[in-house]
C-alpha cells in the first residue's frame, strides 16, 4: 500500500499528516484555518488520496507557520508514500474551471523540486486568509515533495475561486501523475534510471 505518516514538532507548529495515495478522496483536515482545511479537502478529494491532516500552530501570530509547515509535513508524506516511484506516470497536467476562474497547473515527480506559481489574487484576504500564503503551502509542497511544480491563472477574478481552481487543477495534475501506468510495470519512468 502506497501510504505515508509524518509528524513535524517545531517551537511553531505540531503536524501530524497521513495519507494514502491509493485512497478514495477520504479526508480529515484540522487545522484551525477553516479556508485551509476547505482547500486540503478538495486537494484530498480530487486526486482521491485519503489525507489526514492535525496541525496545532501559533494562529496567534498569524496563519503562515501552520500553512507553510503542513506543506512540508504533507511533501515529505507523499515524497515517502511513492518510494522509488517504479511503475508511476510521474507526469501530470489539467487545466481547471471554476466559474469566473481558470487554472492550469502542470507538475513532474522529478525529485527536482521548482515551483513556478503566477496567481495574481486581486483581494489580498479571502476572509481573513491570506490569499500569499497559497504560494507558500505550494512552495513547501514542492520543495518537500521533490515535485517540479507550474500553476499559472489563465482568468479569474475571485479570490476563491481562483485559490480553489488551483488546489483543484494541483490535485487532478497529482492523481495522473501518481497513477501506476500499466505499460510501465516495474520500470522506473525515466531514461537516466533514477529520479
Amino acid at each position: 500500500m502506497r501510504s505515508a505518516q509524518i509528524t513535524r514538532t517545531t517551537h511553531e507548529t505540531a503536524i501530524a499528516v497521513s495519507l494514502n495515495l491509493d485512497g478514495t478522496g477520504i479526508s480529515t483536515c484540522q487545522t484551525g484555518i477553516g479556508f485551509f482545511d476547505h482547500m486540503l479537502d478538495q486537494l484530498a478529494r480530487h486526486a482521491l488520496i485519503d489525507l489526514t491532516v492535525q496541525a496545532k500552530g501559533d494562529l496567534h501570530i498569524d496563519d503562515h507557520h501552520t500553512v507553510e509547515d503542513t506543506g512540508i509535513a504533507l511533501g515529505q508524506a507523499l515524497a515517502k508514500a511513492l518510494g522509488d516511484k517504479t511503475g508511476i506516470r510521474r507526469y501530470g497536467h489539467f487545466q481547471l474551471a471554476m466559474d469566473d476562474a481558470q487554472v492550469a497547473c502542470a507538475l513532474d515527480l522529478s525529485a527536482r523540486p521548482y515551483l513556478i506559481c503566477n496567481l495574481p489574487f486581486p483581494a489580498a484576504k479571502i476572509g481573513s486568509f491570506d490569499t500569499e500564503l497559497v504560494r507558500e503551502f505550494f512552495q513547501a509542497l514542492a520543495t518537500h515533495g521533490g515535485i517540479t511544480l507550474h500553476i499559472d491563472l489563465i482568468h479569474g477574478f475571485n479570490n476563491h475561486h481562483i485559490a480553489e481552481a488551483a488546489f483543484k487543477a494541483l490535485a487532478r495534475a497529482l492523481r495522473q501523475a501518481v497513477e501506476p501506468d500499466p505499460r510501465m510495470a516495474g520500470q522506473l519512468p525515466s531514461t537516466k534510471g533514477a529520479l
